[in-house]
């Protein structure tokens, strides 16, 4: 079994898309770092977010912007023989993805994100009350870079 690394945007999107959520990793201006499980959304190399307001997150985010965020589908665990340890690996594939954080302010544009955001989960379409989308930090963030790896992929014999 071998790592692959990939650069086809289409698989980078399946395995974006097969993702229920993602992990966003920040770090303060001290260094600290801070991870996070989060909901989304994707579109055309744009990831969407959302939370409250305020929070340690957004505290971190207003004195450094900058992101790393982690997609993994697909895994399955696997051995060569039940007996060893050493011979487990999980098969998966990942992406990982940098980018900054802008903030979506405009209530027509906030709807359109969260539709985005649920059309991860549901191919409804939803209604949204002003309160709720007043109330509700959007993230923004342009995938500046994308690295997508395949774990415990078979050799291919010839």
């Amino acid at each position: 079994m071998k790592t692959l690394q990939h650069d086809d945007k289409k698989l980078i999107e399946e395995v974006i898309r097969d993702c229920d959520i993602c992990f966003i990793g920040m770090a303060d201006t001290d260094g600290t770092p801070y991870v996070i499980p989060m909901n989304f959304g994707y579109q055309a190399g744009t990831l969407y977010l959302h939370s409250a307001q305020e929070g340690r997150s957004i505290s971190i985010l207003s004195r450094n912007p900058r992101l790393c965020v982690s997609f993994c589908s697909d895994r399955e665990l696997l051995y060569q023989n039940e007996e060893v340890a050493c011979s487990y690996r999980m098969r998966a594939k990942s992406v990982i993805a940098w980018g900054k954080v802008e903030y979506v302010e405009d209530f027509e544009a906030k709807v359109e994100a969260l539709n985005i955001i649920m059309r991860q989960y549901s191919n409804r379409e939803f209604k949204y009350g002003a309160p709720a989308v007043r109330n509700v930090k959007i993230w923004k963030v342009e995938l500046e870079e994308v690295s997508c790896k395949e774990f415990a992929a078979p050799y291919k014999r010839n």
